[in-house]
């Protein structure tokens, strides 16, 4: 078992579609990912179609495809294989660090110590990730030498 980059997240399929059609603290969160070229968003093809069928359930079918195209550009992809919670897979097979997930199963200490067999990542709300991602010190320890501050907008 690896070392997760702490510049990799994944968010949960609800994540995914609470950044879209609610905003609040998932919005918050994954615009830390969109605003920094060096931090990088990882799905699986699962967890995006899990998210697209979400969006596509509650808003519509053209809103969900425009996002897929969106999305597809922002994110890593990495494979998944079958029957792999999709979140869990992204982020066992990405290297990634944080999993944001409103999914309080995912997050209980049950589901944290067993995952932390496989893969050492930690799961959190997506609250919690917006208020604790500090960009400046991730900058030093990831890329190195002075933060130069956001490098792209959150609403490209």
């Amino acid at each position: 078992m690896s070392n997760p980059n702490p510049a990799r997240v994944v968010a949960d399929a609800d994540v995914l579609a609470a950044d879209l059609l609610v905003g609040g603290p998932a919005r918050e969160a994954l615009d830390h990912i969109r605003r920094h070229s060096w931090v990088e968003l990882v799905a699986t093809d699962e967890l995006l179609d899990d998210a697209e069928a979400t969006i596509s359930r509650l808003a519509d079918t053209e809103l969900a495809a425009d996002w897929r195209e969106h999305i597809e550009a922002l994110r890593v992809r990495v494979e998944q294989p079958d029957h792999d919670h999709p979140a869990l897979a992204s982020a066992y097979h990405g290297g990634a660090a944080h999993i944001l997930s409103f999914d309080e199963g995912l997050r209980s200490a049950k589901a944290g110590a067993a995952m932390q067999k496989r893969v050492k990542t930690s799961v959190k709300h997506p609250d919690a990730f917006a208020k604790l991602f500090d960009p400046q010190s991730l900058y030093e320890v990831v890329v190195g030498g002075a933060y130069p501050g956001p490098d792209r907008d959150p609403r490209a």
